[in-house]
């Protein structure tokens, strides 16, 4: 089965690409090879490789910088989703697309169910959300909708990455503790999406991996694994603050525990603790 992956040099990318099964036959896209401002960019590079699934890992996830570069944000998130989604119409394709926690308000402090109301409180997650609806509207029974959060991996930049730098340049840090979320290594997203295409899922869904934590719990995690594992020599002082100490143009969601019960019974599956998962990442991280 041939399955054309776009937004292959981000984190899911690459994850998506180092576990893909032998079955598959997997082209792989991202810029400049396509140019996600280009609608024909976009079709052509659909067309030439003629797939069965077209999985879209490419957003512009520029959360803040988004805020003044709104066009080129809703172009990426939502215009270029559009394309995508159309050419998949036109060929018969199904597509499975990834869309994130930032289309909820962060408000509701209980597991986000999959039909809750969306409501975005940036650019970002207001042009992540257009994305989704058209996607939904295009392709409502050949797409994959799979929501997600503080994704992380050994590959690109990400919180763990700059923690990890961190943790060695300075004398102490101080790290955020009234957002709530799930840490979500891409690796285990990338292994659920091809369990998600086996089964020939469709619809709209949500994957993290299992437990909550703050910023602040995520930051004293690293380093007690990158320690106990040698990757770091010492440690040291991490200060829980509010959000308000570090304001950005942004608003961020304080709460983004998404219910992921509907994919798990779906695909009979129990999601790894995210400790676990960041004791894995760590071990293929070098310093």
């Amino acid at each position: 089965m041939k399955i054309l992956l776009l937004g292959s040099n981000g984190q899911l990318g690459w994850e998506l690409s180092r576990t893909c099964p032998e079955t598959i036959q997997l082209f792989t896209c991202d810029y400049p090879g396509v140019d996600f401002l280009s609608t024909a960019s976009i079709h052509n590079c659909i067309e030439s490789t003629e797939p069965a699934w077209i999985i879209n890992a490419a957003a512009y996830t520029a959360v803040d910088l988004a805020q003044t570069e709104k066009l080129k944000a809703f172009r990426i998130n939502h215009e270029a989703v559009k394309d995508i989604a159309l050419a998949a119409r036109l060929k018969n394709i199904k597509l499975v697309h990834i869309s994130t926690d930032y289309i909820f308000s962060g408000q509701h402090f209980a597991p986000i169910r999959v039909d809750h109301p969306p409501d975005p409180q940036s650019v970002y997650g207001e042009s992540k959300l257009q994305g989704e609806q058209c996607v939904t509207e295009l392709l409502e029974k050949s797409s994959l909708i799979i929501r997600t959060a503080w994704l992380y991996s050994s590959h690109g930049a990400n919180f763990v990455k700059t923690m990890l730098r961190l943790m060695q340049e300075k004398q102490r840090l101080t790290v955020v503790d009234d957002q709530i979320g799930t840490p979500t290594w891409a690796n285990g997203l990338a292994e659920t999406i091809w369990s998600a295409i086996k089964k020939n899922l469709t619809g709209i869904y949500h994957w993290t991996d299992a437990g909550c934590a703050s910023w602040y719990d995520f930051a004293v995690a690293i380093q007690e694994e990158a320690v106990s594992m040698g990757l770091l020599k010492k440690t040291i002082p991490i200060l829980p603050v509010p959000s308000s100490s570090y304001p950005t143009a942004a608003k961020r969601p304080a709460y983004s525990i998404l219910d992921k019960q509907k994919i798990c019974d779906a695909l009979n599956i129990t999601p790894p603790h995210w400790r676990q998962q960041l004791r894995k990442m760590l071990h293929e991280t070098t310093l």
